[in-house]
């Protein structure tokens, strides 16, 4: 199966390059869009649901004014104080067709009423509002409220006090249209001339009425969210959500739009959210709410209004533009992809001549194929082969030759030649699977010279590298051709003995190399002894892996280099002497061989 050339590659190469390049940007071009969009939705929103609110505020106000204009009037206070409601009063009349004009100029007004202080706070006037016109009530069916906290809280405020009461569904019997509906009651006292409250003047405002006038200039998709300063729903898109606490369920806002409970907190005054961010709180939605005080300030009471709007027509244009976009790409796509096939062939006609030369880069006849006259780039690049072939011979000639050497170094100390303590442990490694095989023995002398800081403090480190080679000769001078000696560093030198018998030939070969390091050694005519100290372990009775081997002729050195007599032990007479120390007993010569260290010695050791 033939596979795919150079040309073929770059031309995709290039080509998705430039369908990457076209999509990510019109990708990113449209994610930014679609980010602006929604933030300037959210600004938009926020400063309408502001407007909304301080409309809100003002209407309340306004509403406030008409209540102290009609406590104000003159005949309020005479009608209140000496009118009980039974006969005809003219000021009584001429009051109620102002209080009459008010309900045909305040579509939004459900009720107006003239309350008196006397008589269990007995209605003198009052207008409901029944359909689309304003009714009075007749005399007969005037009620006494003087229970309702609109009535004796009002009478509690200063003069020109008002009274806001909480938002509620009005439940009072009789009130025509005004019964069932979302309600905000306004009341004002009025005060006589001797500065007494004398009744009150309460006004009944429709929520959902005034709030339909104030929205007047916004968008009709606009959705409007209400709620109280406990969070209940006042005003709701489904009017079920609505009132819950009228109908024995609590539906809060801070439940529905958890992002909205700093504002129950006051701890921030508007929120904004929308569906790309919190797809699960605003779903398909931009919402911007705000918390607006609302009534009795020392209350602490307030409001919080929100707006939303669907996110689709937010985004109608990004998505507009997201068309556009892939229209885009695709035409983009395809000059990419046919100017990229034009520049894979300008570019890679002379770079396959190259790859031909290089594939058969040390036969002579492909350099005169090579552009070699060329002043250009290429040419440049075809004489570089010529002069590299002709380098890269003579370099590996000389590669070769310095091969060997770094195997050597890689494995040998460069200091005595001898091996290093990474190929001694390769050979003990081998070592001890050839012996679990064939049921030899081994042993490990771990040679430790005993002087040899002082004299390399006393007469230098120049001598000290000398006195190291001279150590490392004597040790293969004493070992025979089978046994391996190594340097593992410093002045430690390790020594590996194979055979059958090399058990028991490895202390007289320490002996023999204590017996050599204690020569003369006479180093820049200057006479000096070294000595060493030396730890045997065997396997397999002290070890099986070549670490615990080390380790318990290390220990085994230790314990000789600790004693006065001893230069060299056996790791087993180690453990013979502790043993013996701790049962109290003497033994002399456990092995029989007369080499190994007196019992006195071994306990002056330990």
């Amino acid at each position: 199966m033939m596979r795919p050339g150079l040309t073929f590659k770059l031309s995709v190469l290039l080509a998705c390059i430039g369908v990457v390049a076209s999509g990510a940007t019109g990708y990113y071009a449209y994610r930014a869009n679609r980010t602006m969009l929604v933030s300037e939705a959210e600004q938009n929103l926020l400063t309408s649901t502001e407007l909304l609110g301080q409309r809100f505020s003002v209407s309340i106000d306004d509403v406030a004014a008409d209540a102290q204009v009609l406590a104000t009037l003159p005949s309020a206070a005479r009608v209140t104080q000496f009118d009980d409601g039974t006969g005809a009063d003219p000021a009584r009349e001429r009051l109620a067709k102002v209080f009459s004009s008010f309900m045909a100029n305040h579509p939004e007004y459900l009720q107006i009423r003239l309350i008196t202080r006397q008589h269990y706070g007995l209605e003198l006037i009052r207008f409901d509002r029944d359909g689309q016109s304003a009714v009075r009530v007749e005399t007969s069916r005037l009620q006494e409220k003087g229970q309702f906290a609109y009535v004796f809280d009002t009478l509690a405020l200063p003069p020109h006090g008002i009274y806001i009461s909480p938002i509620a569904v009005n439940h009072e019997h009789g009130a025509h249209s005004a019964e069932g509906k979302p309600t905000l009651r306004l009341g004002t006292p009025v005060v006589a001339d001797n500065g007494s409250m004398v009744g009150v003047v309460v006004i009944d405002v429709d929520l959902a009425a005034m709030l339909k006038l104030l929205q007047v200039d916004l968008p009709r998709d606009y959705q409007v969210y209400l709620a109280n300063e406990w969070g209940d729903f006042l005003i709701h898109p489904d009017a079920s959500q609505t009132f819950g606490f009228d109908h024995g369920r609590r539906v809060f806002m801070q439940d529905s739009f958890p992002a909205t409970r700093p504002l129950f907190e006051q701890s921030k005054s508007d929120v904004l959210m929308n569906g790309l961010v919190r797809p699960q709180q605003a779903a398909g939605h931009v919402l911007a709410f705000i918390r607006r005080p609302f009534g009795a300030l020392d209350g602490n009471r307030f409001i919080v209004l929100g707006l939303a709007k669907p996110l689709d027509e937010v985004l109608a244009g990004a998505n507009q533009l997201g068309e556009r976009i892939i229209r885009m790409v695709l035409v983009s796509s395809v000059l990419a992809f046919l100017l990229a096939i034009l520049f894979a062939r300008a570019l890679t006609q002379p770079l396959q001549m190259l790859a031909h030369a290089a594939t058969y880069f040390f036969a002579d006849h492909t350099m005169g194929a090579l552009p070699l006259k060329r002043t250009d780039e290429i040419g440049v690049l075809a004489r570089c082969f010529d002069r590299m072939r002709r380098e890269i011979r003579s370099q590996l000639d000389a590669l070769h030759s310095k091969q060997h050497e770094l195997v050597h170094l890689a494995s040998h100390d460069a200091l005595t030649g001898l091996p290093n303590r990474m190929l001694f442990i390769q050979k003990l490694e081998t070592a001890i699977h050839e012996a679990a095989a064939s049921g030899e023995r081994l042993a490990v002398l771990f040679v430790d010279l005993d002087r040899f800081k002082q004299i390399n403090d006393q007469f230098g480190h120049a001598v000290g590298d000398q006195v190291l080679a001279s150590v490392a000769r004597r040790l293969q001078l004493v070992l025979s051709e089978r046994d391996t000696v190594a340097r593992l560093g410093g002045d430690e030198f390790i020594v590996l003995i194979r055979g059958a018998a090399s058990t028991g030939a490895a202390p007289g070969i320490a002996a023999g190399i204590v017996d050599s390091l204690n020569e003369v050694l006479l180093i820049d005519e200057q006479p000096m002894v070294v000595g060493a100290s030396i730890g045997i372990s065997e396997y397999p009775a002290d070890g099986a892996s070549a670490e615990m081997l080390l380790l318990n002729a290390d220990a085994a050195m230790y314990a000789a280099k600790s004693g006065e007599h001893v230069a060299w032990l056996r790791y087993q007479d180690l453990l013979e002497a502790r043993r013996r120390k701790a049962s109290g007993a003497t033994a002399n010569d456990p092995d029989g061989d007369g080499m190994a260290p007196d019992s006195d010695n071994l306990d002056a050791v330990l």
